[in-house]
């Protein structure tokens, strides 16, 4: 099914340096969105600025439920999400920031019950509006994190039940945007996953097997589990340990020894 709108137009861009975009004013740092990919002498202080920052990210959460969105509907919307990443070949980190910006912006902001009167149908926001806001969050993170990202309109494959014109999901786009305060970096588990593979192995030699395991173990798990459910270095701490449990040469690693991976936070 086809929204027909009118071609894209340039009054939808802006002029805000691109600092400002990804990073809401501050300078950007991109260990919040990737993997620490080398050990640092500062690695220790950069690990515990991110969970300084969880510390904020949880009181804020806190104070709001997710909107009232069938469970089966959320799910669906991230189902679709993973299979575009598939199709594509998309980097683990663009379904999450997807999901991330998804579950951030239900948090904050209601869709309407019905869409706006010029684009004429009449189907209930679980529909159309959960489609539009996946392909609009899957879009902005594929701005993010990929070094080709499709077009709008060739986003939209896997199934999407509704076809939206160009112009109809850089509105919406638009108003992610707006309620994320334009921040679209994000501390997630893959900040952490090498950090703590490390902690296990630390030579390296096994580095990679456990953070390719655990990132699909998150992404086999963000269907059903709000993203705020869980901090982000809890979730990584989890699926590096049961990335460890493959290897028998890492069976004796518990929760116990994840406890003591952690920067002490003054």
């Amino acid at each position: 099914m086809s929204f027909p709108c009118s071609d894209c137009v340039s009054d939808l861009l802006c002029g805000e340096a691109s600092n400002i975009i990804f990073s809401g004013g501050e300078d950007y740092s991109p260990e919040y969105s990737s993997d620490l990919e080398s050990p640092l002498p500062e690695v220790e202080e950069i690990i515990a600025g991110l969970l300084e920052d969880e510390r904020d990210l949880a009181r804020i959460s806190s104070r709001s439920n997710l909107q009232s969105v069938d469970a089966s509907a959320r799910a669906g919307s991230v189902a679709w999400i993973l299979k575009v990443q598939q199709y594509y070949g998309f980097q683990p980190l663009t379904t999450y920031l997807s999901v991330n910006y998804f579950d951030r912006f239900l948090l904050s902001h209601h869709l309407p019950v019905r869409l706006p009167s010029q684009l004429n149908v009449t189907r209930e926001f679980n529909g159309w509006a959960l489609q539009l806001l996946s392909v609009a969050c899957l879009s902005l993170a594929a701005k993010m994190e990929e070094p080709l990202v499709p077009s709008l309109l060739d986003l939209q494959v896997e199934g999407a039940k509704f076809i939206f014109e160009p112009r109809t999901i850089q509105r919406m786009e638009l108003l992610v945007l707006r309620v994320l305060d334009w921040r679209l970096r994000s501390i997630s588990p893959f900040c952490y996953l090498r950090f703590f593979a490390l902690k296990i192995d630390p030579t390296g030699t096994y580095a990679e097997f456990l953070t390719t395991r655990a990132k699909e173990v998150i992404l086999s798990t963000i269907k059903e589990t709000s993203l705020f459910e869980y901090r982000p270095s809890c979730v990584a701490s989890a699926t590096i340990l049961y990335a460890a449990n493959d290897l028998p040469k890492f069976s004796f690693i518990t929760a116990k020894h994840a406890e003591s991976w952690m920067p002490i936070l003054e």
